[in-house]
Parts: structure tokens; C-alpha cells; sequence
């Protein structure tokens, strides 16, 4: 890949370091009725990084998401995750070392559930509650977690998940991500739908995890460079399956190479740690 204008961007095999990795992908593929859905990624995700990978519809963020998940197979390549190499382990167990906030899961979840108890269900990634038991002990952590996402916990605790809006269910879904303790962290945008005020509240929250030492290996899916939050060190930039750039987050958030990835001339801002792109006129 040659280096895209208005900045450098490194090439798609990034990473290369001898530190043990989240997720280390050489090579991969997912073909899907003969369309290439990812083509030759190979992408690294050190133990102690925080990615945000961007790119337009269609772009293969969401595939590539759930590859890293352990929930998708690929066509070709390898695919290791937290140590494991997909084909060769228990892929039930190493799902329950990572936690996934998407849509999926959202629909997942039974609307009349309480939001203390989606949280709950979050320590063993269950649906239900009634699959486990727990303790006051469980409940005082899930409790703290709803408090730290900035919900007044005796307002939200026993109400519907479906009843809840739309910033309240992602703050609610992140804490029970969290609840598990996992490994690591995927999140497939996560503020699409928010209004002004609870994406900002959301991105205040990730960024206050990015910078937590004891937050797992974090992967965020967005569309757009205003969801990056503050922390992310590092950001891959996706078109038609393909990576365009990879690698520090200021070496790629640049405008030749988010052009590049939208096929879109744009402007790259960047205030207080916080991105901006709009097109070029």
C-alpha cells in the first residue's frame, strides 16, 4: 500500500512487536457468495492498546469484529485470540474471556429484563438471569458499574431494558460487558442512534476506560471520527474488506489517509484529543 497523501499511514501488517498480543490476525479472509467481505488482513492488537476501527458501509468493520470475537470463522488465514488459535480450542470457552457490546446483543435481550439484572447477566454472559445464581456481592458490582456509567442506579436498576433510551441501554451494556471481568473488549458502534448529549456521555465513559490501566485490550467499530474517544492509541482504516492504514491513531487519523478510506476528499481536525473530518470544498 503506498502512503496515502496528507500524512503518513503505516501499511496493513502493524504491530510487530515481541508483546504478547489480544488478537493477532495473519492473512484473513471471509468470503461470502463469492464476495469478499475481508481480504488479506492481517492486524495485531497489543495487551495494552486501544483501537478504533473506522471505515464506510460495507467496508467489512462488523465481519472483522466478529472474527476477532471467536464468532466467525474465516475462509483463510489465521486467527489467534487472548493466546488461542481459532480451530484449535474450546471456542465456548474462549468467548466467555470476551465481552461484546452490539446490536446483536441488544436484540438478544429480553425487553421486560431489568437493567440491574442485564447487568448481572453479564458475569457469565448469560441471557437470563435464572441460568446463574448470584450473590450481594454481585449485585454491590453491578450496582457500582451502573454508578460509574453516570446512571442514578435506584432510578434505572429496576426498569425495563426496553424501556430504557437509547444512551441508558448503551451505558447499561458497556456494564455488563464489564461485569464479566473480560479479557477483551469489542464494541460495534456503540453511539450509533445517540442523541448529542448520550453520545457525549458515552464517549466520556470510553475514554475514562482508555485511560484505566486495568480496562482489557479495547476495540471500538464506528463510522465516524467524532466517536473516537480521547485514549485510543491506536486506529485501522477499512474499504471494501481491505485495510488502507493502521497504526498510532495520529498517524492515521490524517486527511489523505480517512480520504483514502471513504473515498472522499475530507479535513482531519483535532482539538482536546477529540477528532473532526468533514469534506473537503
Amino acid at each position: 500500500m503506498s502512503e496515502a497523501a496528507g500524512g503518513a499511514a503505516r501499511p496493513a501488517a502493524i504491530g510487530l512487536d515481541p508483546v504478547p498480543s489480544a488478537l493477532d490476525l495473519a492473512g484473513v479472509g471471509v468470503v461470502r457468495d463469492g464476495v469478499d467481505l475481508l481480504a488479506d488482513v492481517t492486524w495485531r492488537v497489543g495487551r495494552d492498546e486501544r483501537w478504533a476501527v473506522l471505515g464506510p458501509n460495507g467496508s467489512g468493520k462488523t465481519t472483522l469484529l466478529r472474527v476477532a470475537g471467536a464468532s466467525l470463522w474465516p475462509t483463510r488465514g489465521s486467527v489467534t485470540v487472548l493466546g488461542a488459535r481459532i480451530g484449535t480450542v474450546d471456542l465456548r470457552r474462549l468467548r466467555r474471556r470476551i465481552a461484546v457490546v452490539s446490536a446483536s446483543v441488544t436484540r438478544a435481550l429480553r425487553p421486560a429484563l431489568g437493567a440491574l439484572d442485564v447487568v448481572l447477566t453479564g458475569r457469565t454472559a448469560a441471557l437470563e438471569t435464572w441460568w446463574d445464581t448470584y450473590d450481594d456481592d454481585d449485585r454491590a458490582e453491578a450496582r457500582r458499574l451502573l454508578a460509574d456509567a453516570g446512571l442514578v442506579v435506584e432510578a434505572v436498576e429496576d426498569r425495563p431494558f426496553g424501556l430504557l433510551s437509547e444512551g441508558e441501554r448503551q451505558q447499561v451494556l458497556l456494564a455488563r460487558a464489564l461485569m464479566g471481568q473480560p479479557e477483551l473488549l469489542l464494541m460495534d458502534e456503540p453511539a450509533a442512534g445517540l442523541d448529542l448529549a448520550a453520545r457525549e456521555r458515552l464517549v466520556a465513559r470510553l475514554a475514562a476506560l482508555a485511560a484505566d490501566p486495568s480496562t482489557p485490550p479495547l476495540v471500538l467499530v464506528t463510522h465516524h471520527l467524532e466517536e473516537v474517544p480521547p485514549g485510543t492509541t491506536h486506529t485501522a482504516l477499512l474499504r471494501r474488506g481491505r485495510v488502507v492504514a493502521a497504526g498510532p491513531v495520529e498517524e492515521v487519523l490524517v486527511a489523505g489517509a480517512v480520504s483514502e478510506a471513504f473515498g472522499l476528499p475530507v479535513e482531519v481536525g483535532r482539538h482536546g484529543g477529540r477528532y473532526t473530518a468533514r469534506a473537503r470544498i
